[in-house]
């Protein structure tokens, strides 16, 4: 049954790969996580695992995805940020129980105070936004060049130009329209017998 669903788009930043549960956001959207247990596997992909989600609490995980999305568009556009996105971003992370502990490889776990409280994932999600939000950590926020796109991702690249959330969904599609383009000016096609 999980077959059916689209693949999730994992990153290195927390916040903004939960902004990346709905993708294409100016094109033809794409759910990532349309029912509750989706939510489930993405959070236990995430190190954030819980034990059950009710449909209540996966309409207010979708509700801080599209906050921290806001949040993080207005950051990087040097925008005014929206106060009610900024009031969900943090009483998420004030009502959730969480704590960082550290794994023997000396690594960064979180323990939630409930196993099966979504709520708890979620506000290490917010505290996450928080950090990277207030510039606590080495990088910027940035928006996908895509238009059909135009993803929040944290650039930590030397240069801090970065113009894809994703090498290999946004950049390669612009990639492969840039040299469909270029064939199609100088009148060379597709060789007979390729897709």
């Amino acid at each position: 049954m999980r077959d059916q669903f689209p693949d999730f788009r994992l990153g290195n930043v927390l916040a903004t790969s939960f902004t990346a549960t709905l993708t294409e956001r100016h094109g033809n959207a794409v759910e990532r996580i349309p029912t509750p247990q989706r939510l489930v596997d993405w959070l236990a992909v995430n190190g954030l695992a819980v034990d059950s989600c009710t449909t209540a609490q996966l309409e207010f995980a979708r509700e801080l995805r599209e906050s921290i999305h806001a949040v993080a568009t207005a950051t990087a556009l040097q925008d005014t940020l929206p106060p009610s996105a900024i009031q969900i971003i943090n009483d998420c992370s004030i009502q959730g129980r969480a704590a960082a502990t550290l794994t023997p490889e000396g690594n960064r776990q979180w323990r939630l105070g409930s196993e099966s409280c979504v709520e708890d994932a979620l506000s290490v999600i917010a505290a996450d936004a928080i950090s990277i939000i207030a510039g606590e950590r080495d990088g910027k926020l940035a928006l996908c060049a895509s238009p059909t796109c135009q993803a929040a991702f944290f650039d930590t690249s030397q240069s801090r130009t970065r113009k894809w959330c994703d090498m290999n969904t946004c950049g390669n599609r612009q990639k492969k329209a840039r040299f469909k383009a270029s064939h199609r000016k100088t009148g060379t096609g597709t060789p007979t017998g390729t897709t």
